[in-house]
């Protein structure tokens, strides 16, 4: 079964505008009891061209998946194999993950003996309740697509549904196949039409008349518009389309994390950031257009700033979108379509309509030269104790090739990236920001280094997100596929602890400091990791920058070297961008002893009561 499995894998395509691509590139995958006499005996003796990379973590692998199919725009995919047990629940943070993010991944998790014959196998969870349930149950919430092979023939069912939602723009997410480990190693006579090559071909979704109309009627009325263009813009290769459209009607965008460098940041209409990391360009149209146009976005809490982004009054939404469920969010009026065909329907039509938006004259230009004023003031601040975080990205902005691509998921930094990044060319700025997952970084700049190795990759990693993975480190060593990891060491999870301050608290348990023998809580000195001789340990190249000067010359020295590098960049805590009229809702405690938390949560309910309700 598991060599019918990659024969058949080996032989998928997919088709998009007539361009026929090879869909599944290999197997990544660490081997164990439940895998390896399986799939693992079948990638040794495999014919095809399936490529086997061997994962250091089970999640890390999932995540350089990930990251593989979202540099892709979800074209190509690697699929990833598991032991069972700890083996295959590791993939389960990394399947969410995924799933989450809209982006391909299909794990093949090994299981209990579907026979029962060894009964329990080492591993097991052993619900005695119902004894059909394995550690690849906990898939079941995490993926779109699930399925358990218990005889052999049921694998070309599976596989071909599995196919169906991998390749579908709409559905797309993580997709398991659990395996028991007897039935991957049992013989059966699949038949040779199982093997042919297929080519699952991506028709773009046309917008239907009516909903055209409805969405045209919309904008046509609206005289203060906002485009938010979210990933589905980059996915659907409609940056050309956007910029078009926004250019023909005057009408300013706004970009979502996953949709940054949908248009250059110097683009006159692009106004940066939208959100709770938004730009004050951005947040103030927002806070006064009557219409929103959401283009590929699934307006996320961060992108509507807890829905209190939108406080025109009767502000209205028009959502394009290929997936349904994200079109009718807001109480929009719903496109479903393909972002290209859609915007390609919507310009025809206001074009008929001789629309045009009542901007003032040179109010959009205004704002956006004032915003980028700010981000130079903040690119070249200096502080009194170290190197600031802003002041460190400032050096790598200026320094680095603008046709870089730039990883990045959790804490500070992506807060920052978004503000203040200056994407200049599409897919050049890589953020997984829908499960902000820590420990994605390096593992992703590993997958996107493989989705394009003809460009420099750049992991941006706190401390916190380092330590708890780092492990695809090695794989890229081993590999041969260079990444620069910049790591930003601040001593802690600083980003939550900047959270807790803010809402009364005095920061408790997010620094990376010794227990006190005084105050027995984690209150005493910061640990002095060496950050650079750990990836040294590693055999990666490492260097320490302490000032905008040594940072600009390791960021040179890395850029000549041939293998993994990683640069400690050691940032006073605090140094990040906050504020710019957005808003997070976080709960804050009803009852307090301290007066401060009893003022956030006064303040917290003030705010919440302006947000739209639902």
């Amino acid at each position: 079964m598991a060599q019918a499995l990659l024969k058949f894998l080996d032989n998928q395509y997919i088709s998009v505008d007539g361009v026929e691509t090879k869909f599944v590139q290999g197997v990544m995958g660490i081997f164990g009891h439940g895998n390896v006499t399986g799939i693992g005996e079948a990638l040794e003796r495999s014919a095809g061209e399936l490529v086997y990379v061997q994962g250091k973590n089970e999640q890390g692998m999932v995540h350089a998946a990930a990251a593989y199919a979202k540099q892709k725009n979800r074209r190509q995919i690697w699929a990833c194999t598991s032991s069972i047990g700890p083996g295959a629940l590791n993939m389960v943070t990394a399947a969410a993950t995924a799933t989450v993010n809209r982006i391909p991944v299909l794990l093949l998790p090994g299981d209990n003996f579907a026979g029962r014959q060894p009964d329990p196998v080492l591993q097991q969870l052993e619900v005695a309740s119902d004894y059909n349930v394995s550690a690849a149950d906990a898939f079941k919430p995490v993926s779109r697509y699930w399925d358990r092979i218990v005889r052999p023939e049921q694998l070309m069912a599976a596989a071909l549904q599995a196919m169906r939602v991998l390749t579908d723009a709409a559905e797309t997410g993580a997709v398991t196949l659990a395996l028991p480990q007897d039935v991957q190693a049992e013989a059966y006579d699949y038949p040779d039409a199982f093997f042919v090559k297929r080519v699952h071909v991506v028709d773009r979704r046309p917008p239907s008349t009516a909903a055209v109309e409805r969405a045209t009627m919309l904008i046509a009325g609206a005289k203060r518009p906002l485009v938010i263009a979210g990933g589905g813009v980059l996915y659907a290769d409609a940056t050309a389309e956007l910029a078009a459209f926004a250019e023909r009607f005057g009408i300013p965008v706004a970009e979502t994390q996953a949709g940054k460098s949908a248009l250059p940041w110097d683009h006159p209409l692009n106004l940066g950031a939208i959100g709770v990391t938004g730009s004050l360009a951005a947040n103030r149209i927002a806070a006064e257009a009557d219409l929103i146009i959401g283009i590929g976005t699934r307006y996320s809490d961060f992108t509507t700033a807890s829905k209190r982004a939108f406080r025109g009054e009767g502000v209205k939404f028009v959502n394009l979108n290929v997936q349904a469920a994200d079109a009718a969010k807001l109480e929009g009026t719903a496109l479903v379509a393909d972002a290209k065909t859609g915007l390609i329907a919507l310009q025809a039509a206001l074009n008929a309509a001789d629309y045009r938006s009542a901007y003032a004259e040179g109010e959009l230009a205004a704002l956006k030269a004032e915003w980028d004023r700010e981000v130079d003031r903040l690119f070249a601040a200096e502080h009194a104790d170290g190197l600031a975080q802003t002041r460190a990205l400032g050096v790598i902005q200026e320094t680095i090739d603008p046709s870089s691509v730039v990883v990045c998921a959790a804490g500070s930094l992506p807060g920052d990236l978004h503000r203040l990044w200056r994407p200049a060319q599409p897919k050049t700025y890589h953020m997984e920001y829908g499960f902000s997952c820590m420990g994605y970084e390096v593992a992703g700049a590993f997958g996107a280094a493989l989705a394009e190795p003809e460009r420099e990759v750049y992991a941006f990693v706190g401390d916190g997100s380092y330590l708890m993975m780092h492990s695809e480190l090695v794989t890229s060593l081993q590999e041969g596929r260079k990444i620069t990891i910049l790591l930003f060491d601040n001593h802690g999870f600083q980003c939550i602890h900047n959270l807790q301050r803010a809402n009364g608290s005095d920061g408790f348990g997010n620094e990376f400091r010794y227990r006190s023998v005084d105050t027995g809580r984690l209150t005493g000195a910061p640990l002095p990791i060496d950050f650079a001789a750990h990836a040294r340990s590693l055999g990666a190249v490492a260097y320490t920058a302490r000032t905008p000067e040594e940072l600009r010359e390791a960021l040179a020295q890395a850029k000549r070297e041939t293998t993994t590098t990683l640069i400690e960049i050691p940032v006073v805590p605090g140094t990040n961008t906050d504020g710019y009229e957005s808003w997070w809702r976080v709960e804050v405690p009803e009852v307090s002893v301290s007066p401060k938390v009893g003022a956030a949560q006064r303040e917290m309910a003030a705010r919440t009561a302006e947000a739209k309700p639902y």
